[in-house]
């Protein structure tokens, strides 16, 4: 099923002995449109205030109750890598983020999550945390990042979900309306859809737009340029936040632009199963 990012702000992290905090944004891959950490806000129990969560560590959530678990402790949290939310968090913190935690790292490997589509399934139990945590005080959190890496360089390749909501987005032929939300696969955290809000542009609906079909992202500018034309996009099904949004709709909308469904581009990578 496919959650709107906007709609899990404030969603509660509980580890296995207490409350973490509210979730209060997300930083996405972008290169891959997956995300791969919640910025939570811990309060007043945590004096570093803001923290970093991997979805690897999330069980199932509680829709209901709005509540994400977290296979970890309160304790291991507070003595995590301190990364600085307020600025880019570079390939260099994530080593020292993963080694702590003992994540193998999503970059390695053809699948969202390294080898496999599926974070959680990364983990085997909570003892391997506690033997992640004694590890991290023994060497200084684990494993050095391996020189020989192509992957190991410090350039910020993460970006936040609420700084995207408002980009402007352009087709070939000119401006198509602004980002208002993303649609996250609540099983691989992969960014299906743009949301996109076309009513300054001409009175329509908020239709959809996938990252395959985006052609570049000006960050500086806050623009996002998809290969498609205004035409095609004033006639693509219309998108209702308050219907679920199911495999004949995302068929619907792929086949309206001529394109492949990703889940036919990462059938091959399957290697395990949902959570």
């Amino acid at each position: 099923m496919l959650r709107n990012a906007v709609d899990m702000v404030e969603y509660m992290i509980r580890a296995t002995d207490g409350v973490i905090g509210h979730v209060k944004d997300f930083y996405f891959d972008d290169k891959t449109w997956v995300i791969r950490y919640l910025v939570v806000d811990t309060g007043s129990w945590l004096s570093r205030r803001k923290t970093l969560i991997s979805p690897i560590a999330l069980g199932r959530p509680d829709w209901k109750e709005r509540e994400l678990p977290a296979l970890m402790t309160k304790e291991q949290v507070k003595n995590s890598p301190d990364i600085d939310t307020e600025m880019p968090v570079s390939r260099q913190h994530e080593y020292r983020y993963f080694a702590y935690y003992g994540y193998p790292y999503y970059w390695d490997g053809a699948g969202l999550w390294g080898e496999g589509s599926y974070p959680g399934l990364s983990l085997s139990g909570f003892g391997d945390q506690i033997e992640a945590e004694r590890r991290a005080q023994q060497t200084g959190y684990g494993r050095a990042p391996p020189e020989s890496r192509p992957s190991q360089n410090n350039d910020p390749h993460l970006r936040s979900c609420r700084a995207v909501r408002g980009y402007h987005i352009h087709a070939v032929d000119g401006d198509i309306g602004h980002v208002e939300g993303m649609l996250v696969d609540e099983e691989t955290w992969a960014i299906r859809y743009l949301v996109v809000e076309t009513s300054n542009w001409w009175i329509g609906h908020k239709v959809l737009v996938a990252p395959q079909w985006i052609g570049a992202v000006s960050w500086a500018d806050s623009t996002v340029s998809v290969n498609l034309t205004r035409a095609a996009v004033k006639q693509s099904p219309p998108y209702d936040p308050d219907t679920l949004l199911g495999r004949e709709q995302e068929l619907g909308i792929y086949q309206h632009y001529g394109q492949d469904g990703y889940w036919v581009d990462e059938k091959n990578h399957k290697v395990d199963g949902p959570r």
